[in-house]
């Protein structure tokens, strides 16, 4: 009845099936209760970080709770979307709190059981919590990659160290029989497996994932790096991670053991299909010379900070990502890392305060930069009264503002909400969210939008929509029209503001449908217009 939850269970424990049966009916109706409370208590901002409070001190096991999450998120067609949305924050919240614990005990441990490979899939887990990652599935395909090259060493060399089977766990001290692994890795990964460095999309973020890499065969220096390493590993020979400016390398000692003669090694580009480089090409490679020390070795902790430090960057780039997801899972992982960096901890202040989300955490990150960094009294002391006013504002709210179609101020308002529109202009399809009977935008926006220059101008009807690239917008009625082939749009946040896809349009979840009360009957009537002659 649940396979997903058989990993819970031993063949030998004794399991009293009906209490199990009992505890995992009500960890599903006690999960059902908080995902229906969410859309009402956060329709109108973003789920704040204490608004998991009630999760934390769950009264059941929360395998099981997580397994009706997964139920919700799996339900078929096109029904239960603000379920679904807030079932998947809720999970995704569930297991970047579990993947966060595991990642500092991972960081307590004695470096020489600090995995590298384990150390990326841990960055992976966090950044996708929502998919099926885990280290066992990861190492599983890294020990296939690893039998298919002593496959190809069996033909070159049938006595070589690296086919007993102990290999992996004595290193292998002549340099040639080194060489020869590291030539038949070369010829599995490149030649047989088609590994490369993605040079024609380099600043794709799934080029840091170590699971996306196993799958498409491609990445980025230093998640080819991870791989490259842990298989050689595997087979006896050491090599170790170069935090090399610009592109991250591996070194292979060619001389004593341990020794500080940066001549003494070969080092290493997984990227460019494992070729060996002297410290001239290195430096050839990114075109500068660079002192000694970029050439030393590095820990595990200062290979995953340089790998989040990529993904920070990517985070920072993303323009269509209006939530800056990977910005904030980036930031996370750099401050469990370092919890006390005060120009990370700014970040993700400054952050939090421009999306207008958690006041109140803002305020607890600013007080621990401000004991951190007594300097900082200047931009802490703005950002904490400009939060403190965000926060009485949201005090004095006094519930949703209801826009009626009948009011005379909207008679020329002619689309609802849940129509499925077309852009007449730039051609994207979208659904309608909200309206405005006139532009709301301040002088500047409609500047910058050049909003004077329609012919209408800012004086008609604008429409808030969410559009199929996953960005919000706001449009003018004239630059709107009727989709004549309505889908579905494929926006992150369609389950905020709706509860189903009818096929033709959408329908406005209870939270929406009190905002615009009369709308669903437009939407219905106009629907029944526009397409019905033609599907008959």
């Amino acid at each position: 009845r649940w396979p997903s939850l058989l990993k819970y269970y031993s063949h030998t424990d004794g399991v009293s099936w009906l209490e199990e049966y009992k505890a995992r009916h009500n960890a599903g109706l006690e999960a059902q209760r908080i995902v229906a409370s969410f859309s009402k208590r956060f329709f109108s901002e973003h789920v704040p970080c204490d608004g998991f409070s009630d999760i934390e001190t769950l009264g059941c096991p929360s395998h099981f709770f997580e397994d009706e999450l997964m139920c919700i998120l799996n339900m078929e067609g096109r029904k239960g979307l603000t379920w679904k949305y807030y079932a998947k924050k809720i999970l995704y919240f569930l297991r970047q709190q579990n993947i966060l614990k595991n990642l500092k005990e991972y960081l307590q441990r004695p470096t020489d059981q600090q995995s590298f490979l384990e150390g990326a899939v841990l960055i992976d887990q966090y950044c996708n919590p929502l998919s099926d990652i885990c280290l066992k599935s990861v190492q599983a395909q890294v020990d296939d990659i690893t039998e298919k090259v002593r496959k190809v060493l069996r033909t070159k060399n049938p006595r070589h160290p690296s086919l007993a089977s102990k290999a992996g766990e004595v290193l292998i001290p002549e340099v040639e029989l080194q060489r020869q692994v590291l030539d038949a890795m070369n010829c599995v990964l490149y030649e047989q497996l088609k590994y490369k460095g993605n040079e024609l999309d380099y600043y794709n973020s799934l080029n840091s994932y170590i699971h996306q890499v196993l799958i498409r065969r491609t990445g980025i220096p230093i998640s080819l790096s991870v791989l490259y390493l842990t298989i050689a590993r595997q087979l006896g020979v050491k090599l170790e991670p170069v935090n090399f400016p610009s592109h991250f390398l591996l070194r292979w000692c060619q001389g004593k053991e341990g020794s500080t003669d940066i001549f003494d090694y070969t080092y290493i580009d997984a990227f460019g299909k494992g070729k060996q480089l002297t410290v001239k090409e290195c430096e050839y490679l990114i075109g500068h010379h660079v002192t000694e020390e970029f050439y030393g070795v590095v820990t595990s902790k200062e290979v995953l900070q340089r790998m989040v430090g990529n993904l920070l960057n990517l985070g920072k780039r993303e323009s269509t990502d209006q939530s800056y997801q990977l910005l904030r899972d980036s930031l996370d992982l750099y401050l469990a890392m370092y919890p006390d960096n005060v120009q990370h901890l700014m970040l993700q202040a400054r952050l939090y305060f421009h999306l207008g989300i958690w006041p109140e955490k803002v305020l607890d990150i600013l007080q621990h930069i401000q004991a951190l960094d007594p300097s900082q009294h200047g931009a802490v002391g703005y950002l904490v009264q400009h939060t403190l006013e965000h926060i009485e504002r949201r005090k004095e709210e006094v519930g949703p503002e209801v826009k009626h179609r009948s009011d005379e101020k909207h008679k020329e308002v002619c689309f609802s909400i849940g129509l499925i529109m077309k852009h007449k202009r730039y051609g994207y399809n979208c659904v309608i969210y909200g309206w405005d009977p006139a532009c709301m935008m301040g002088h500047e926006w409609i500047r910058n939008m050049n909003v004077h220059s329609l012919p209408h101008g800012p004086h008609q009807p604008f429409y808030n929509v969410l559009v199929e690239d996953g960005s919000c917008r706001y449009a003018a009625q004239e630059n709107l029209e009727y989709n004549s082939e309505p889908r579905e749009i494929p926006h992150p946040d369609i389950g905020r503001y709706f509860s189903e896809f009818t096929g033709i349009h959408y329908l406005a979840n209870t939270e929406l449908e009190v905002r615009y009360p009369e709308d669903l009957e437009l939407t219905r009537a106009t629907v029944q217009k526009i397409y019905s002659s033609g599907k008959e």
